[in-house]
């Protein structure tokens, strides 16, 4: 990757002062406008950093994926800005990759927050009906969300994840979406996995949605020898896309975290 290349980011000032910055991670097939409730709940107090990370949005699109070069995008944005003592907030994926930035480079951050993600490897196949949805619109060479639609819904059964799919689309796009669909597949096996870091001291919160099992009880060894300042809260009926499902409740928990010594 060059040097020159850098994320798409949108960085907001807020008048308070100083105030610092929070920094949002979208997850996989996502983009900055994921976390965007959450992110605009925080602006009258915060300045705000919404990032696309490489292969998503209107990020650049590379052949080479894993959680270090992830990393190293977003501490290279973090650099540009010359952004310290900043709030790290990511999901999933990003949850992933924030916890990975906070392992190379904590004297840059204040706090760390990690939405429904542990820091292990996965070892399910979770995308592949999602992956064979994708690659039919473009196989298709769907023109429209509305042809996309149904190709979709012949490998993706639930309604929201079509939607959020959809959200993507754009027909002048090779991949037929904003995502690099074909990068992601080669890469699936790379986003998954983890590679386990040294303790990281920084003040972590992880949110969990009570329905997803991406967080599991058994994890907490595993997340206390890698994050030792690390605690938890569980929202109670929502599932993966907790922020999506209950952002007031995710809201309050950052709140609380943020504000607490």
């Amino acid at each position: 990757m060059s040097a020159q290349q850098l994320l798409n980011y949108q960085f907001t000032a807020c008048q308070a002062a100083p105030a610092q910055t929070m920094v949002f991670i979208h997850g996989l097939f996502g983009d900055m406008n994921n976390l965007g409730i959450i992110a605009r709940s925080f602006s009258q107090k915060y300045h705000i950093l919404r990032l696309d990370l490489r292969n998503h949005g209107q990020s650049f699109h590379s052949d080479e994926m894993n959680y270090d070069l992830m990393a190293q995008d977003v501490i290279q944005v973090l650099e540009h800005l010359q952004l310290h003592n900043v709030i790290l907030v990511g999901h999933s994926m990003g949850g992933k990759t924030a916890m990975r930035v906070a392992g190379l480079r904590p004297e840059r951050l204040a706090k760390l927050i990690v939405i429904d993600i542990a820091p292990i490897s996965y070892q399910h196949n979770w995308h592949n009906d999602v992956f064979m949805g994708l690659f039919a619109v473009k196989q298709a060479n769907a023109a429209s969300r509305q042809s996309a639609k149904p190709l979709l819904a012949q490998h993706i059964k639930q309604e929201s994840i079509q939607q959020f799919m959809l959200k993507s689309f754009d027909a002048n796009a090779t991949e037929k979406f904003r995502f690099n669909t074909t990068a992601l597949y080669q890469h699936y096996a790379d986003i998954m996995d983890w590679q386990p870091q040294p303790p990281c001291y920084l003040p972590t919160l992880f949110i969990k949605g009570g329905l997803s099992n991406y967080i599991s009880p058994e994890y907490s060894e595993i997340i206390l020898a890698q994050f030792p300042q690390a605690t938890s809260f569980t929202i109670n009926g929502a599932g993966h896309w907790v922020h999506a499902e209950k952002p007031d409740f995710v809201i309050r928990a950052i709140e609380r975290f943020v504000q607490s010594n």
